[in-house]
């Protein structure tokens, strides 16, 4: 190191003198002495480094000192903060799934602040039941003797199962021994909870008779899966549930049928294709019923058990209901999202995730022309950006064959792929990030998901088109 870069080296302010310029006064009061002082070591570190590699200025004190605080507020700052879901996937796993409805998130916020009646009885003034805050509204909603809920679908078939066949076979058809995501598969949960799995018919086809020759002293259930992340198409056959169901009472064991993201309402009059509701379920004679409540239903993460009122009973006497109940804070949100489907017909108003769904075509192809021109102008003139058609999905394995028509902005660029995921990295790196899908040679922001205009011309405006060139 040469003497210039060693006299330079002097010059750089010392910890102390740092904390005490004028900068220093707004890391200081937010994030607390130790905190600041040790952002202001690293970035002096950094600075001597840089010194040693040529740099030519020497940091000042307050200089010093607001690197730290944009250290600090970096390092401060939720990998959980919000962000625009432009890829086309409603209810997208990675992203969070269901966006919650104002009754639900303004339930959960005052179940935060205050203490509130989780287990306990109001009009007697003794120990009640968690599960007593839904139970009635989701026995309305589905016309089940019963009710109680779990964390999640996954832990809902776990704890039924268990309850059910632990040490017993469990009948289910080939064609419905479904993975989940994350690689979970039903085959696993079910050994998990203990059922011994015995497969029925082949993948394509399974027929009553199949059923039939299965039972025996042994069967502890019979499982009916209902496929909502594939379909088997072409050459066929299943049991329907109300077939099934009549085998089951025959034979006096009980049914279990596990609708997956599971729907309180028919969806077909939002032009989606109809799924069975939970109360077709229960009128086609299932004991038992699971479903998901972040999923189509539109709340928190939640799994709920319908049935029989016998054998619900069974299952909250488990000791797994303990390991697997849910908090305050997701009860005072289902119960509130349950609340809005009293009224089925200002559900879209309510409900963020009908809301999207049905949204139509000519509404995002509306918006996607009024924000072209500020993409544009946002990304420079190394890309083009154009209007253009789009097929929205679901997701979270709810009707994988079905896309809704939508629209967007297909960004591409002469500087081929490189350039589009370059894009796309800067996007992500945004106030508030925007995810997209790169294909067909183009980076597509699907806008079926986008509520806030301002928010998102607001946030674009921040882009750096020279780490774009």
């Amino acid at each position: 190191m040469d003497r210039l870069a060693s006299l330079r080296l002097r010059d750089l302010p010392s910890v102390d003198l740092v904390l005490k310029s004028p900068a220093a006064t707004a890391p200081l009061a937010r994030f607390g002495h130790k905190a600041a002082a040790d952002a202001i070591r690293i970035e002096l570190n950094d600075a001597r480094c840089a010194l040693r590699a040529g740099a030519p200025a020497v940091p000042g004190a307050d200089e010093i000192a607001v690197r730290a605080l944009r250290r600090l507020d970096a390092a401060d700052r939720s990998a959980m903060r919000p962000l625009f879901n432009l890829t086309g996937t409603v209810l997208h796993t990675n992203l969070g799934r269901a966006l919650l409805a104002e009754a639900a998130i303004e339930a959960a916020t005052a179940a935060m602040r205050d203490a509130v009646a989780l287990e306990f009885d109001l009009a007697t003034g003794k120990r009640g039941e968690r599960d007593d805050h839904v139970r009635a509204l989701l026995c309305e909603l589905t016309g089940a003797e019963d009710a109680t809920v779990v964390n999640n679908n996954a832990a809902a078939v776990l704890i039924a199962l268990n309850t059910l066949a632990n040490g017993r076979e469990a009948v289910v058809s080939r064609g419905e021994l479904i993975e989940i995501g994350g690689a979970f598969r039903m085959p696993d949960i079910m050994a998990r909870a203990g059922a011994r799995l015995v497969e029925v018919g082949t993948t394509n086809r399974t027929h009553s008779k199949d059923y039939r020759a299965a039972l025996g002293p042994e069967t502890g259930l019979i499982l009916k899966v209902h496929t909502s992340n594939y379909r088997i198409q072409g050459f066929t056959a299943e049991v329907h549930a109300a077939e099934l169901s009549g085998i089951a009472q025959a034979a006096s064991i009980p049914l279990v049928h596990d609708l997956g993201s599971g729907t309180l309402i028919d969806l077909s009059r939002y032009g989606l294709e109809k799924e069975p509701t939970v109360g077709d379920a229960i009128a086609d004679g299932a004991d038992l019923v699971t479903f998901s409540g972040d999923k189509l239903l539109g709340g928190p993460q939640a799994g709920f058990i319908v049935g029989k009122r016998n054998l619900i009973t069974a299952i909250n006497r488990n000791p797994m209901k303990r390991a697997l109940r849910v908090d305050k804070l997701r009860l005072a949100a289902i119960e509130a999202t349950l609340k809005l489907y009293r009224d089925p017909d200002r559900l879209t108003e309510r409900l963020p995730t009908l809301r999207l769904l049905a949204r139509t075509e000519a509404e995002i192809a509306a918006q996607a022309g009024r924000l072209q021109p500020a993409m544009q102008a946002a990304v420079g003139a190394a890309f083009t950006v154009e209007a253009c058609t789009c097929d929205s999905q679901i997701g979270s394995g709810a009707l994988p064959l079905d896309t809704i028509p939508s629209a967007g902005l297909a960004i591409r660029s002469s500087g081929g792929g490189s350039a589009l995921e370059r894009l796309a990295t800067e996007l992500r790196g945004l106030s508030m990030p925007v995810i997209g899908r790169i294909e067909d040679n183009a980076l597509k922001l699907d806008l079926r998901c986008l509520r806030d205009e301002a928010a998102f011309l607001s946030t674009i405006a921040g882009l750096n088109c020279d780490a774009l060139a």
